[in-house]
């Protein structure tokens, strides 16, 4: 089984998340896509919203699609969430599944920057997704790693959690943003500012 792991925090997930996956899916002819909220990102400040918030938000989304789940692996850990320890547990509990890693543009080219790397490219194959305004260069990497990076071209959607909390915070709409779905809990529970 090929299985692709959309990390992040996504503070909160919206549907430029849900376009990268389903992007990463067709183009890497994936089975599933496994949404796995971060603790705390070793590259973020922690979030307002707690990691059970997040997770529900995630779980909102990606329920009504046959491919995606969620998983807790990071929240439940906790710590700093590296990526290379999240792979080890995956590979030890699944040994049958062929890992990719979906990242954005601007993520593959903070690549050799990531803790053990060399290790991490190894083990699984990354599945880089065009961003608006972020060129995705792979002779820009070592040869080691861009050998382990696939690169998957998406629409072009220029949207981020960080426009999407300050929208919030402005109390300006998020809706279609973020899956409707999402839009409801958030709306219910009073996140990110929004009024119930």
């Amino acid at each position: 089984m090929k299985v692709g792991i959309m990390g992040g925090a996504f503070d909160p997930i919206h549907v430029g998340h849900l376009l990268a996956a389903e992007t990463a899916r067709e183009a890497c002819g994936l089975d599933e896509v496994w949404f796995m909220p971060s603790h705390v990102p070793p590259h973020k400040q922690a979030s307002g919203v707690s990691g059970e918030e997040r997770l529900a938000l995630v779980e909102a989304a990606v329920k009504s699609h046959p491919a995606f789940r969620s998983l807790d692996l990071e929240l439940r850990k906790g710590g700093v969430s590296y990526t290379i320890e999240t792979v080890r547990l995956l590979q030890e509990r699944h040994p049958d599944v062929a890992f990719y890693f979906i990242i954005g543009a601007d993520m593959v080219a903070y690549l050799p920057k990531w803790k053990e790397i060399g290790e991490l490219a190894r083990r699984l194959r990354f599945i880089g997704v065009a961003r608006p305004g972020t060129p995705l260069d792979l002779d820009a990497l070592p040869p080691e790693i861009a050998g382990s990076v696939t690169v998957a071209d998406m629409p072009q959607m220029d949207i981020s959690s960080t426009a999407i909390r300050r929208r919030a915070a402005e109390g300006r709409s998020i809706r279609y943003l973020v899956p409707d779905a999402v839009h409801d809990l958030v709306s219910r529970r009073g996140l990110y500012g929004v009024q119930p």
